[in-house]
């Protein structure tokens, strides 16, 4: 049964909280467990809608997979022939993650259309392009993109753009080739950083790890791991923006404050500051949010970039923070053209937004938002309404809130923690 989040809104909240493990960590590391018969033990997962997904995809082609109090175990002894079941392939956007691995194991792997946030046109080509450069044959049958190999090879890859997960795919794929891989243009999020470290443990030999250059000399076996991922910038960054736009004082444990420098940057174009306590950040209460002009008084850009740039998954938070901030702002959202859709729901609650056109809106701070009934439509804008709604004077309700299941472990209840006025009750 779905469920939906009731809002009273306009309270200031106070608390510690620490972030749940990378999202976008856990994902390509739950693929990487088949790479190997041995078993592989993951922790700090979190406990979302996409990993349980991702869980279920990896069990219907013979996976053994457990995931307690954070905590996930997997053997891929049992795989035999690796054919992922497509319906829940297609829930997610990283079951496309499963390809490399299969290629590497099987020889063989399908790749349907992807699931996941419905944010604008997310290729492809990038994933295939690296597969078929490692030595895949690829055929379209069906609507899938079936590629073979009798073995990948070793190769130079420069990929097309700095994707993720495209950047993730030719790491899976290329650390069981013959020979050694190079690949340019990639993506260093933390990650990726992650993944390679996790598959370095797993006897994997990756060199330029956090650079835009990976080195990989392949390896005939990879055994099994136990590795602890990083906590979820993402969140982290949700919750400064939370903390800003409530008028709040939250520390935020196990920050990396290292991770959010351009976050720092961007965030303070709107007057949003904070404090760094060893490795947590401590948000201050009642901060007077105001745009801070360009140089010679010109309205200021928020942007997002690959890293280490700004994220593109903080822009539905800057949106919300900018109706928070006195001045005017740019949000430009270069990645993305379906992001800034949400933006009605900020309207009708009362803000200030002029949609420019798919990737550019501008918003005319301060708005003094009201309570709303309103509809999440992915993760990330899930969770920048939920912060405008408890930003908001009155009660709002939040549908849709699988969305934001998706993402962010028991919300409500960690949110609640901090003393925000949010039930979950269902439909």
């Amino acid at each position: 049964m779905a469920d939906y989040f009731r809002i009273d809104g306009g309270h200031a909240l106070h608390g510690t909280i620490a972030p749940m493990g990378n999202k976008n960590a856990a994902l390509p590391l739950l693929a990487a467990a088949l790479l190997t018969d041995e078993p592989l033990v993951v922790r700090n997962v979190p406990d979302i809608g996409d990993v349980r997904t991702k869980l279920a995809l990896l069990e219907s082609m013979g996976v053994s997979t457990s995931l307690d109090d954070n905590v996930c175990r997997l053997d891929a002894r049992g795989v035999r022939d690796g054919n992922p079941d497509l319906a829940l392939w297609s829930r997610i956007r990283t079951g496309v993650l499963l390809s490399g691995p299969l290629l590497a194991r099987f020889g063989r792997a399908v790749i349907g259309r992807p699931g996941g946030d419905r944010i604008g046109r997310r290729r492809l080509d990038t994933h295939l392009l690296a597969l078929r450069g490692l030595g895949a044959r690829i055929k379209e049958e069906a609507g899938l993109h079936v590629l073979r190999t009798e073995r990948l090879q070793g190769t130079e890859l420069f990929l097309d753009e700095m994707s993720v997960t495209g950047t993730e795919q030719a790491v899976l794929a290329a650390v069981l080739a013959d020979g050694t891989t190079t690949i340019a243009n990639a993506a260093m999020e933390p990650h990726v950083q992650d993944l390679c470290h996790c598959l370095n443990a797993m006897g994997a030999r990756i060199s330029g790890i956090g650079t835009h250059g990976l080195t990989i000399e392949g390896v005939t076996r990879l055994g099994g791991a136990d590795f602890t991922i990083g906590p979820d910038y993402i969140e982290v960054g949700s919750l400064i923006g939370l903390a800003a736009a409530t008028g709040s004082r939250i520390r935020i444990e196990n920050a990396r404050p290292h991770e959010h420098r351009m976050t720092a940057i961007m965030f303070g174009r709107l007057g949003v500051r904070w404090d760094v306590d060893g490795d947590a950040i401590v948000v201050p209460a009642e901060q007077e949010l105001a745009v801070v002009p360009d140089f010679g008084a010109a309205v200021p850009t928020i942007g997002d970039m690959p890293w280490p740039g700004f994220p593109p998954d903080l822009m539905s938070i800057a949106v919300v923070l900018a109706t928070q901030s006195e001045g005017t702002v740019l949000i430009h959202e270069k990645m993305f053209e379906g992001r800034m859709v949400f933006t009605d729901r900020l309207i009708a609650m009362g803000a200030r937004i002029i949609p420019c056109d798919p990737f550019r809106a501008v918003v005319i701070g301060r708005s003094e938002l009201r309570g709303e009934n309103l509809v999440s439509p992915d993760i990330r804008a899930g969770m920048a309404l939920v912060i405008a709604a408890l930003a908001a004077k009155g009660e709002s309700t939040i549908h849709n809130v699988g969305q934001i299941d998706r993402g962010y472990e028991r919300l409500e209840q960690r949110l609640g923690g901090l003393g925000a006025h949010i039930d979950r009750l269902p439909e």
